[in-house]
């Protein structure tokens, strides 16, 4: 489909200005693992100490490169599918107040205005600006969807009797979700964290803070994985040569997904005394019950690889697998989606572990929990995210993609240095190794003290996986900004690689209407947040401010008691 040139400069901007970001947050990711490793023992480098490298790494690579990727593959999936551009209105808004809100958070990280990390957690404090562009990059991505809802509505009128496609209903199951979860943590922001940031409230329920985010911060995991599951479900059968083997399965899934996620975001709180073990429960069964699609996903597409696969000829039970184009340049958006696939695979049965309530005690706040979700993260989500990006780019600004053999190879350098970074950080969170710790200045450091030998391969294995990441990225950056910057040579189009399905299968109404999945949904997010709202309220109160924007470092001065305290205590040593 041909597109209007403000249509295309909305989509380009959407994946140029995040992807010029995310090699800030490349680099802070990398600077991580040599400060665990012990190879950084100090509090800063260049200017940016530890907690305000963390805070880029995870606001830019979680939130900012998601979200705007999340909002172009709708764009483009909207107008592939539906041949329809959203109303201008929608985009253009959209993108105005994701691009105003990013750059404020942007710069306010990079002034060291907010080092609380991507989860903001209270009583840490960032500027108050930080707090309302996070709002304006949430608030622009629901106009965006707003959009897309009033494109299909009339889509629907000109095709009453067709079937909303899969990649559509994905889309808008994810934003479904997104807008549910997104409220709680918009209201925290603007209504909670802003007056207190600014001063104009002295005291902060943490543990009311804390749930507020959580109700978004878990669904958040699965609108950085949707996306990757759509392109698994629409697009890799199509490019591994084969056909998508149960349509039903997925819309099954995607549907699945959204009255599953919303819920369980508890489970990050199951520390927290605050939480009854009833609810505690509740959350846990519910956690291992959004597993399901995920293993649905898993043996559906993989159903469909091997489909794939035989069509190539093979034979036997595995011989599938070999004749799939694993390193096969004028088709490398399969290198992408088959690395994501094999870590989602770990990513996700490591992952079955925190919801279970006993072992949660043992892996929480440990490397075990970045480990885990760096399998998901940077697994499935961000190669999907680097692979359609720069296919997007081409496409629709009419360039063709610059050195195709590197671009080819990027996805399995960063496959083997995800898997040796996630394999660190678990087996060092197994030993008690810490999370969000500038390790470097006091367990990995042999002059110190505090040196712990047993975090030394751990740690050094992280940070021989972070590089190795580093360098795929590199590579990657090199590819993209060379494309992006080169000359449009093809006409500017909208189109995706569209799988067929293997089957003509009978369709199931219930699959086809989401009204009643979206009620179930909001019940179960009821269901479980109405009695922990109660025990948040009745177990914990507000208290006074203690940290300052431009430190996470607790400023409330040591009192006399306490001082008196430690005297006794150096004393009797």
């Amino acid at each position: 489909m041909n597109i209007s040139k403000s249509f295309q400069r909305t989509i380009l901007t959407g994946l140029f200005m995040p992807m010029s970001l995310f090699i800030l947050g490349v680099y802070n990711g990398v600077m991580q693992t040599l400060y665990r490793a012990g190879v950084l023992q100090q509090e800063a480098v260049a200017g940016i100490n530890y907690y305000q490298g963390l805070t880029m790494h995870g606001v830019i690579n979680a939130i900012v490169l998601t979200t705007f990727f999340a909002v172009v593959f709708g764009h483009v999936i909207m107008g592939h599918y539906l041949k329809k551009e959203p109303p201008k209105w929608s985009y253009k808004t959209s993108m105005i107040l994701m691009v105003a809100g990013t750059l404020i958070d942007v710069v306010l990280m990079i002034m060291g205005k907010a080092q609380a990390l991507y989860t903001f957690y209270a009583p840490l404090k960032n500027s108050p600006l930080f707090y309302v562009g996070t709002s304006l990059l949430i608030i622009g991505s629901w106009i965006a969807f707003f959009g897309w809802i009033a494109t299909y509505k009339e889509w629907r009128k000109e095709n009453p009797d067709t079937k909303m496609p899969i990649a559509v209903l994905a889309t808008f199951v994810n934003f479904t979700m997104w807008v549910i979860a997104s409220i709680p943590v918009a209201y925290e922001s603007l209504v909670i964290l802003l007056p207190w940031s600014a001063g104009w409230t002295e005291d902060i329920n943490v543990p009311l803070t804390r749930m507020l985010f959580w109700m978004f911060g878990h669904p958040l995991v699965y609108f950085w994985l949707l996306p990757a599951y759509t392109a698994f479900y629409t697009i890799l059968p199509k490019v591994s040569g084969g056909k998508l083997y149960s349509g039903n399965a997925a819309r099954m899934a995607f549907l699945l997904f959204l009255i599953l996620s919303t819920p369980v975001g508890v489970h990050h709180q199951f520390s927290e005394p605050v939480m009854e073990q009833g609810t505690k429960m509740w959350v846990s069964i519910l956690t291992f019950a959004v597993s399901i699609p995920s293993f649905m996903t898993a043996f559906t597409v993989g159903a469909s690889l091997e489909v794939a696969g035989r069509k190539r000829g093979a034979k036997g039970l595995l011989n599938w697998m070999t004749h799939l184009p694993w390193f096969d340049s004028k088709n490398y958006l399969f290198g992408y989606f088959i690395c994501g696939l094999l870590l989602f695979i770990f990513g996700g049965l490591s992952g079955i572990v925190n919801a279970s309530y006993a072992l949660n005690q043992m892996v929480h706040n440990t490397g075990w929990v970045p480990g885990h979700f760096h399998m998901t993260v940077a697994g499935p989500t961000l190669l999907v995210i680097l692979g359609m990006s720069i296919y997007m780019y081409s496409k629709v600004s009419g360039k063709k993609i610059k050195m195709l053999s590197i671009v080819t190879i990027v996805p399995y350098l960063w496959l083997i240095g995800t898997a040796l970074l996630s394999h660190g950080l678990m087996a060092g969170g197994l030993m008690g190794e810490p999370r969000r710790t500038n390790l470097g200045m006091s367990y990995t450091n042999p002059s110190h003290e505090l040196f712990n030998q047993y975090w030394v391969t751990s740690t050094t294995t992280t940070m021989v996986g972070g590089i190795m990441m580093g360098l795929a990225a590199l590579l990657y950056f090199i590819a993209f900004f060379s494309t992006a910057f080169g000359k449009s040579t093809e006409q500017a189009s909208v189109e995706l690689p569209e799988a067929e399905e293997l089957h003509e299968e009978k369709p199931i109404p219930l699959l086809h209407n989401m009204k009643p999945w979206i009620f179930v949904s909001i019940l179960l997010t009821l269901i479980t947040y109405i009695p922990s709202l109660k025990n948040v309220f009745k177990y914990s109160e507000p208290v006074k401010n203690k940290f300052e924007a431009e430190s996470p470092v607790n400023t409330t001065k040591v009192d006399q008691k306490t001082k008196q305290i430690s005297s006794e205590n150096e004393k009797t040593k």
